[in-house]
């Protein structure tokens, strides 16, 4: 396309989920709610590890960077797709899409391999319990913190800088609730192939990969348990079990959306839904929740606030 054509774009308009009103009132509830209880949950999480020194071993400070991770997830996007119910204003500046790309690559790049340090976590303890203390040292934790981090930061980073490499041209309008570079992409002044390629080989083929490291890992871990029937073995399985399903339920559309970067953007919508906001709240309620320790915990954290509160004096006016 001649240089001419080419427009330069200073924003964004986010055409949403629905273009209904009654959906958009019940997007807004809906995930108002969900943004809410992600935060609440997680923040509550991250409070009781910190509270209760029995927790602070190497997979409560895993999970402890993973809900900090899925309250940054569910806040890229969601708070300002509420907003835009509210306001009717669904305009997003050049440099806040990029951002939003950046941020959204970040997080969802660095939870990948933090979900993948913690399949080790558990392969080891299972797997290997004689020599789990010696292998998931404190040391060996934080370094695989830092390392989902650098990750996440250089994947954010190759995707920014092709970004910004683009024009776009013609239509501003992004088929989406937030910027994501399959839809912001399809507006730009390239070659669709080139564009499925990039996405494919930086995206689609890294989740894919990891998402089969995953599987084959728990395969092991689940094999290793099925020699067992004692009552230990028997809620490890349960554990194995639901972690799998957060990692399906995170992966699936992931590996959807970046192996088919131009596929139905209805289909394309529906699974960013399941991983920028479902699982954020699934997170909580599957990894530590339902764990007895965090139960046992989050009692003895209400305990200590309410006997806080009956120990301070009430003054009144």
């Amino acid at each position: 396309m001649d240089v001419a054509n080419k427009s330069t774009v200073s924003e964004f308009i986010l055409l949403g989920l629905s273009n209904s009103w009654e959906l958009q009132m019940f997007f807004f509830i809906v995930f108002s709610l969900f943004y809410v209880v992600t935060m609440v949950g997680n923040s509550l999480i991250v409070v009781t590890v910190i509270a209760d020194s029995h927790l602070h071993s190497p997979m409560y400070f895993l999970l402890t960077n993973l809900s900090i991770i899925d309250m940054s997830l569910a806040s890229f996007a969601t708070p300002k797709m509420i907003t835009d119910y509210l306001t009717g204003l669904k305009t997003i500046s050049f440099d806040g899409c990029i951002t939003q790309i950046f941020f959204l690559h970040l997080f969802t790049g660095t939870e990948i391999i933090l979900l993948m340090a913690m399949s080790f976590d558990r392969y080891i303890a299972i797997c290997k319990p004689l020599r789990y203390a010696s292998i998931i040292s404190p040391q060996v934790c934080v370094a695989l913190v830092v390392a989902s981090w650098a990750v996440g930061v250089m994947h954010s980073m190759s995707q920014v800088i092709f970004a910004l490499t683009l024009s776009f041209c013609g239509s501003n309008k992004v088929d989406s609730f937030f910027c994501d570079l399959p839809v912001v992409f399809q507006l730009a002044c390239i070659d669709t192939n080139v564009l499925g390629l990039f996405m494919i080989s930086t995206s689609g083929i890294i989740a894919l990969s990891c998402f089969i490291l995953l599987f084959n890992s728990y395969v092991i871990v689940l094999v290793t348990i099925k020699h067992h029937s004692s009552g230990g073995s028997s809620k490890a399985l349960s554990t194995c079990t639901a972690h799998f399903i957060v990692v399906f339920l995170f992966f699936g559309p992931c590996i959807f959306i970046y192996m088919w970067p131009l596929s139905n953007f209805l289909v394309d919508k529906i699974l960013s839904v399941f991983y920028t906001i479902f699982t954020p709240i699934l997170n909580p309620i599957i990894y530590t929740l339902r764990n007895q320790e965090v139960k046992t915990a989050l009692r003895k954290l209400k305990n200590r606030f309410v006997n806080y509160n009956k120990a301070t004096p009430q003054h009144y006016f």
